[in-house]
C-alpha cells in the first residue's frame, strides 16, 4: 500500500532529526533542567525545530505539540504529537535508549506514528489500514497467549509502585516466562515485531507513546492505559499486548484504578 503524504512528511521528518541527533550525541552538551526536573539541551530543541518546520511548511493549518516548544494552533483538525527526543536522560548519560517520537491525530484519533532509534538504527512506522514496519519491512506481534510462555517488560511504574495493584503486577511477575525492564521506545519496538508480549508502564505521557501505540494496534496488538481506556492526550499509563488474551489476563490480573 503507497504511503500518505502524511507518512511520508513524518518520515522525512524522522530522518532530518536523527542528522540533529547525531550531530550533538557524544558532545557532553550543557544541560538544563525544567520545572518538572527533566533535563533539556539545544540539540532537544534543535531537534523538534527542525521537525516542526519540515512538518508545517507541508501542512501549514495542522497544530502542533511539541516536547519543547509547547502548542501550536492545538485546535486544529490535525494535531502532530512530537517528542523530539524521548529519553534525553539517556542520550545526555551517553547511552543509547532514545528516540524521535512523531505522531499525527485526526480529531481525537491517532492515525500516524514513527518511531525512529538513530542509535539502534531502527526506524519503525505505521498509519491506520496500513501496517506497520521496521526499516521498510512488515512488522506483527508474537500470537502467544498463554502467560506462563509470555515475556513481560515494564517501563516507568512509580505511580504502579504506590497504588493497589502493586501486588497484581506481582502476580504477573510470577505467571510469566520472563520479565525484563526494557523500557523507552525499544520494548515498543520489541513487542510490534513479535519479540515480547506485555508492556507495562504508570508515569509516561502522551508525546512518549502516541507514535507507539500506532505502530503497535497496526501490527496486530493491544494498547491502552492501564484503566483500559484508549488514549488522549491526558494518557499516563500503558497496558500493551500482542493480542486480546493476554491483554485481557493482564488487566484482570492488574485491576489497576489511577488514584483521584
Amino acid at each position: 500500500m503507497a504511503q500518505s503524504e502524511f507518512l511520508k512528511v513524518a518520515i522525512e521528518a524522522a530522518t532530518a532529526a536523527e542528522a540533529v541527533i547525531r550531530r550533538y550525541y557524544l558532545s557532553n552538551l550543557e544541560i538544563e533542567v525544567k520545572e518538572d526536573r527533566s533535563p533539556v539541551t539545544v540539540a532537544d530543541v534543535e531537534t523538534e525545530k527542525t521537525i516542526k518546520s519540515i512538518i508545517l511548511e507541508a501542512f501549514p493549518d495542522h497544530g502542533f505539540y511539541g516536547e519543547e516548544t509547547g502548542k501550536t494552533n492545538a485546535d486544529a483538525e490535525y494535531l502532530w504529537l512530537i517528542d523530539p527526543i524521548d529519553g534525553t536522560k539517556s542520550f545526555v548519560r551517553q547511552y543509547p535508549m532514545f528516540s524521535t517520537q512523531i505522531a499525527l491525530m485526526h480529531k481525537g484519533e491517532l492515525i500516524v506514528g514513527v518511531s525512529n532509534s538513530p542509535m539502534f538504527q531502527e526506524m519503525c512506522w505505521a498509519e491506520r489500514g496500513a501496517g506497520a514496519f521496521m526499516n521498510g519491512e512488515k512488522i506483527a506481534v508474537s500470537d502467544i497467549d498463554e502467560l506462563q510462555d509470555a515475556a513481560l517488560s515494564t517501563g516507568n511504574i512509580a505511580t504502579l509502585a504506590g497504588s493497589s495493584s502493586w501486588a497484581g503486577l506481582g502476580e504477573l511477575i510470577r505467571g510469566v516466562s520472563r520479565i525484563r525492564g526494557y523500557g523507552d521506545f525499544f520494548h515498543y519496538h520489541l513487542l510490534a515485531s513479535g519479540k515480547i508480549d506485555l508492556i507495562i508502564e504508570s508515569d509516561v505521557n502522551i508525546l512518549d507513546i502516541a507514535a507507539l501505540s500506532v505502530i503497535i494496534e497496526e501490527a496486530g496488538g493491544r494498547f491502552t492505559d492501564l484503566e483500559g481506556k484508549a488514549l488522549d492526550l491526558d494518557t499516563t499509563s500503558v497496558l500493551a499486548s500482542n493480542n486480546a488474551t493476554l491483554y485481557d489476563i493482564a488487566s484482570n490480573t492488574l485491576r489497576y484504578r489511577e488514584s483521584s
